[in-house]
C-alpha cells in the first residue's frame, strides 16, 4: 500500500487547515502519477486525476481505513484512465502469449557469450526511464494496469485483485507476462547498444528452448516475488547453478522488476494549487453535511 494514503488519512484525521491541505497534495499526487503511468499523455492524466478527486474528497470522511481508501482511488482512477485513455497505434493484441515472451536458447546463449553471467551488465541505467515508459504503454491495459499498480505503486496482489475485479491468480498471470513484455522491450534497446539484435520468430518453436529451462522461466516471477514453494525454489535454484543462459535471464527479468518498482512518481500537475483549493472547499462543505443539527 501507497504511504502516501496512510498519511493522508491521518492527516485529516488531524482536521486543521494545514493538515487538509497536505493530504490533499498527497492524494493529488498519488492519482496523477498513477494516471500519467496508464495514461501515458499529460493532459488525460490531468483529466483524470480531476474528476477522480472532485468525486472522492466528498466521500473522504467515510473512509477510516487506508486500505478502503486505498482500493476506491484505484478504482476510479484505473475506470477512469481506461475511458480517457488514447489507443496506442503500438499496442499489441488484449493478451500477451507466454510462449512469445519467453527469450528463446539462441537469445540467452547472446547473453552469455563470453561465459560469464555479471548481474550489473543488465542493469537497467536511469536514463533508460523514457523506454520504460514507452515498454508499459504498449503494454495492452489489463497487463498495464496490474503491472503499474503491483511493480510502480507497490500494491499488494490481494489489493490489485480487489482494484481490478479478477481473481489474485489471474493477477499473478498477468504481472510475469507484463513483466516479460516490458523486458524484452528494454533488452531490444541494450543489446541493440552492444551491435546485438534480438531474434523474434513470429512462431516460436516448441523445442525452441529445452523443457527444464521452460518450466523454471515460466515461475520466475513467483520465485522473484518469494511465493514460490520452497521445494520449488531449491529446484529452481539447482536448476540455475548449471545453466548460465537461465542465470543471465533472471538477471534482466530481476533488473527489469527493480527499475519499475524504483521509477519515480511524475512531475506534479499543472494548476495543482488551485484545484485543491477547489477540493479543500469541497471537502468542508461534505463534512457541514454530516454534522447534525
Amino acid at each position: 500500500m501507497r504511504a502516501e494514503i496512510e498519511n493522508a488519512i491521518e492527516l485529516l484525521r488531524t482536521g486543521d487547515e494545514s493538515s487538509i491541505d497536505q493530504a490533499l497534495a498527497l492524494l493529488q499526487s498519488t492519482v496523477f502519477s498513477f494516471s500519467m503511468r496508464v495514461c501515458g499523455h499529460r493532459e488525460d492524466a490531468e483529466d483524470t486525476m480531476q474528476e477522480v478527486l472532485l468525486k472522492s474528497v466528498p466521500q473522504l470522511s467515510k473512509f477510516d481505513s487506508p486500505k478502503a481508501l486505498v482500493v476506491w482511488l484505484y478504482k476510479v482512477a484505473k475506470n477512469r484512465c481506461l475511458m480517457n485513455r488514447r489507443k496506442s497505434k503500438f499496442a499489441p493484441a488484449q493478451e500477451l502469449s507466454l510462449e512469445e515472451l519467453m527469450p528463446d536458447r539462441k537469445e540467452l546463449e547472446q547473453l552469455t557469450a563470453d561465459g560469464r553471467v555479471n548481474p550489473e551488465l543488465f542493469a537497467i541505467r536511469s536514463e533508460q526511464a523514457s523506454r520504460l515508459r514507452e515498454a508499459v504503454q504498449k503494454l495492452p491495459p489489463p497487463y498495464r494496469i496490474v503491472l503499474v499498480l503491483r511493480d510502480m505503486e507497490g500494491l499488494t496482489d490481494e489489493e490489485v485483485a480487489e482494484i481490478t475485479g479478477v481473481r489474485s491468480g489471474t493477477v499473478r498471470v498477468r504481472v510475469h507476462r507484463a513483466r516479460l513484455f516490458v523486458r524484452k522491450e528494454l533488452m531490444r534497446t541494450w543489446m541493440a547498444g552492444i551491435g546485438k539484435k534480438i531474434r523474434t520468430p513470429a512462431r516460436p518453436h516448441r523445442h525452441s528452448r529445452p523443457t527444464r529451462c521452460k518450466a523454471m522461466l515460466a515461475e520466475l516471477s513467483d520465485y522473484l516475488d518469494e511465493r514460490l514453494d520452497d521445494s520449488l525454489c531449491e529446484e529452481l535454484e539447482l536448476h540455475m547453478d548449471g545453466c548460465q543462459p537461465c542465470q543471465a535471464f533472471v538477471a534482466t527479468l530481476k533488473a527489469t522488476i527493480e527499475h519499475c518498482r524504483a521509477s519515480g512518481g511524475e512531475c506534479s500537475p499543472s494548476d495543482a494549487a488551485k484545484l485543491r483549493k477547489e477540493l479543500t472547499e469541497r471537502y468542508y462543505q461534505a463534512n457541514a453535511a454530516l454534522r447534525p443539527y
